[in-house]
């Protein structure tokens, strides 16, 4: 039987498999558009774009998530009970105390964002501090940090750069062939035009799933850090179940920001065939994330 540690290795290097196979991908779907339309500066375009709008999204993320979710800051004296957990599990983990905020609304959940550790901040639910137990909420925020001290911020943000450049592209090659751009004579020059018109509606959804299988990913790995850091899965276990059972919809969450969460907060969504809502979740099944930590043993 796997142990925690295992378990977050295999995390690991199933996260960096898949985010190698996207940066193939994204190289590849590159060189048939410039091959296709005989022109490089289009390509370097798209990757300086992409690039300072992720950066940009990355940098300022943390404000614009807090802003739209209505979330207010504590400190110390406004929640002690709260701030000591994080504060001991920081201590556990050797990472700074982040900033700690709360949404007002009762409906359990939690998020994590910010650049790196050093201005990370953790956003909790009156509703999740109202309805769990101590050991559940302490699972539910060392997943939370896990999510900062594996850097998750900095890896998804580098998966928005792939997807947004793959898109770009493929935006740009169909707009330039409906207009007559240049294309290659030379021989087998057909070919690559028939392969770019396939990845032009092909490769922004085939970008699309890989980001969401990474998402789902790196929420396996918080999950079994974050047991690994109370060295108690069962209360993650429980929390995960608990909140997921909540039927209560997060009234400030939306589509944008539905990934963050620990728990998927739009109700309902994902109730279509189990096989096609699975690819298009950015959460895996609470089923599958119960059942791993409660598989797991921590190792001496």
């Amino acid at each position: 039987m796997a142990n925690l540690y295992t378990q977050a290795d295999k995390n690991i290097r199933n996260s960096y498999l898949l985010i190698t196979a996207f940066l193939i991908f994204a190289i590849g779907v590159g060189w048939v558009f410039s091959q296709a339309m005989d022109s490089p500066g289009i390509l370097v375009f798209a990757v300086i774009f992409s690039i300072i709008m992720s950066i940009s999204s990355y940098w300022f993320s943390d404000k614009i998530v807090l802003s739209m979710s209505k979330a207010r800051e504590i400190d110390h004296d406004s929640n002690r009970e709260l701030y000591h957990i994080v504060e001991n599990l920081c201590i556990t983990a050797g990472l700074p105390v982040p900033k700690i905020y709360i949404i007002e609304d009762t409906a359990p959940n939690a998020f994590a964002t910010g650049r790196d550790p050093e201005h990370a901040v953790i956003a909790v639910t009156t509703g999740i501090l109202q309805k769990l137990e101590k050991s559940e909420l302490e699972g539910v925020l060392a997943h939370e940090l896990s999510h900062v001290g594996n850097r998750d911020i900095l890896f998804s943000t580098i998966v928005v750069i792939l997807v947004g450049f793959i898109t770009l592209l493929a935006d740009w090659f169909f707009r330039a062939s409906l207009f007559g751009g240049n294309r290659r004579s030379k021989e087998g020059g057909g070919a690559i035009m028939i392969i770019a018109i396939v990845l032009t509606i092909l490769a922004p959804i085939v970008a699309t799933l890989i980001q969401l299988a990474i998402s789902r990913k790196r929420e396996f790995l918080a999950d079994a850090s974050g047991a690994l850091l109370t060295r108690h899965p069962e209360g993650l276990a429980r929390a995960l179940e608990k909140i997921s059972g909540d039927t209560e919809p997060l009234e400030v969450a939306n589509k944008a920001t539905a990934h963050m969460y620990i728990v998927n907060p739009l109700k309902g969504d994902g109730n279509g065939r189990k096989m096609f809502s699975g690819m298009f979740s950015t959460h895996p099944p609470i089923e599958e994330r119960v059942a791993a930590l409660r598989g797991m043993e921590i190792g001496k």
